[in-house]
């Protein structure tokens, strides 16, 4: 059974940062292409970052480019997410997810197992 379990939220002020991580298990994880998403109240999930299945490629939409960092360690099944200089607009929950696939899809549909998210609230 695949479980993606994701740590590392809470409550942080603007300009601040805070590291996600996602530990992924019951699957080949160096198979996957893992992305993080992000859903605000309201709103739309979209996706946050991606990481191709050896970390040798990167996708970041265009507003958190520049802030935010993927990145992956394959020999932990871990994928994290870097967030730095936080705004208050960057309050969300934040869901890992996995794709078997070389490349990367910005799509959420395209992505196979997620986990359950971790709230990130970012204060004024």
């Amino acid at each position: 059974q695949v479980q993606l379990v994701e740590s590392g939220g809470g409550l942080v002020q603007a300009g601040g940062s805070l590291r996600l991580a996602c530990a992924a298990t019951g699957l080949t994880f160096g198979l996957y292409t893992m992305a993080w998403f992000r859903q605000a109240p309201g709103k739309h999930r979209e996706m946050v970052a991606a990481i191709n299945y050896n970390g040798g490629d990167t996708y970041y939409a265009v507003s958190m480019k520049g802030r935010f960092t993927i990145s992956r360690d394959n020999a932990f099944d871990t994928v994290y997410l870097q967030m730095n200089s936080l705004k208050p607009e960057d309050t969300a929950v934040y869901y890992c997810a996995a794709d078997r696939a070389n490349g990367i899809d910005i799509h959420d549909a395209d992505y196979d197992y997620w986990g359950k998210g971790t709230q990130v609230t970012v204060s004024s």
